[in-house]
């Protein structure tokens, strides 16, 4: 994976923030989170390899958690990013993660990271795998109809916003251009089935927040997650579900800026 093929948009000015995406998702999941922080920060929207505008590795090359925290790495190094803050949902939340560990990172801000899931839960995320597979035999103008289908719609909802009922949550529903054979998200579903955070420490702030109606990687993978990274500001975010950035993006906002202005402190102090 080449990170100069990695697309991403940057505004504001300042210590750079670098906004990393969850699984099936795109840069735009930040849209309503990144006008908070640009008068104060440079902010650095990316696509992860194989989502958005970012081209998948080729199925020779390693694809899975590790080989995306390599190629965010390479992305910073490239663009001169120096020890930026990060910030991240769900898989982008463990690349972010991953990152500080490397010493990578200035902060580290994230929501529902992956890596803290129970037995249970990873389950389901397995059996999540097996669907997508399955589903890559559908035609693809069936699998749009089932999306729009009421059930389909009303379990996206439940699935991935907070309130379900809300005006905001109606248009949810979920994507199936990913559910084709070999594509990133079929492709990178079991990875993340598999993958364990591997508690080390981490020498810069830290938040892990996490929704109370997440329903896809429940909130009790808080409790693995705080004993993990014992050092670590733990948040629980009322009323939000797996993206925190449709649910309430003024709180994540004001989580990320918490972090980056307790590093921001500890530097000014090493001075």
């Amino acid at each position: 994976m080449d990170p100069r093929h990695i697309a991403y948009e940057r505004h504001g000015s300042g210590r750079p923030i670098v906004l990393l995406h969850g699984l099936g998702d795109r840069r735009q999941s930040w849209r309503s989170v990144a006008p908070q922080l640009v008068n104060d920060y440079e902010v650095l929207s990316v696509d992860l390899p194989g989502f958005g505008e970012s081209p998948a590795p080729s199925t020779d090359e390693p694809y899975d958690v590790h080989s995306l925290v390599r190629v965010i790495r390479e992305f910073c190094a490239l663009h001169d990013l120096q020890r930026p803050h990060l910030a991240g949902n769900s898989l982008g939340g463990s690349i972010a993660l991953e990152l500080g560990v490397q010493g990578v990172a200035g902060s580290v801000t994230v929501f529902s990271p992956a890596g803290f899931s129970d037995n249970l839960a990873r389950w389901g995320m397995r059996t999540v795998g097996v669907v997508a597979n399955l589903a890559t035999r559908i035609p693809m103008p069936v699998k749009e109809r089932l999306a729009d289908t009421p059930p389909a719609r009303a379990a996206a909802r439940v699935a991935l916003r907070g309130d379900p009922s809300s005006p905001e949550a109606k248009a949810t529903r979920f994507g199936v251009q990913g559910l084709e054979p070999g594509a990133p998200y079929v492709r990178m579903v079991p990875k993340i089935a598999e993958y364990d955070f591997v508690a080390r420490p981490i020498d810069c702030p830290v938040t892990i927040a996490w929704g109370d109606h997440d329903r896809t990687l429940l909130p009790s993978s808080a409790r693995h997650a705080h004993e993990r990274v014992p050092s670590a500001r733990m948040v629980s975010l009322l009323g939000a579900g797996h993206i925190p950035m449709a649910d309430d993006p003024l709180a994540v906002a004001e989580h990320i800026r918490w972090t980056c202005n307790a590093a921001d402190r500890l530097v000014a102090r090493i001075r």
